[in-house]
């Protein structure tokens, strides 16, 4: 699901682990992460934050079932230029039509960049 064209893939996002109360991520920064002062875009945090939230949604779902983010709420920690991020994402809460995730974003010194909570429905796949 992740191969196919996406916000994922043309972030450069790479999962490099997926377990149900484990997900996290890798991302650079680059051009494609900034805003025009050259330092990374805070949306872009928000976005690593509810793609690795969204994906350990999904492994707690049901058969039948998937999740969408419906709230995120994001603090932008330190401002990077260049690097690469890390975002470690962890369940709060699985319930059976809400998920809630923590997501610690840091960067390559360890250094925490952003973290996120974001809140996920649970819906019937369709």
């Amino acid at each position: 699901m992740m191969e196919r064209d996406s916000v994922v893939k043309d972030l450069g996002i790479e999962f490099a682990e997926l377990e149900p109360e484990r997900v996290m991520a890798t991302m650079p920064v680059d051009g494609r992460h900034v805003q025009p002062l050259g330092f990374l875009h805070g949306g872009i945090s928000v976005t690593l934050a509810e793609s690795v939230a969204t994906v350990g949604a999904w492994l707690n779902c049901p058969e039948g079932k998937i999740a969408f983010g419906s709230e995120i709420n994001a603090s932008h920690l330190r401002p990077k230029r260049e690097g690469t991020l890390t975002a470690v994402g962890m369940p709060v809460q699985i319930g059976r039509t809400n998920q809630v995730w923590e997501v610690h974003i840091r960067d390559q010194d360890n250094k925490p960049v952003c973290i996120s909570r974001c809140r996920l429905a649970v819906v019937d796949a369709e």
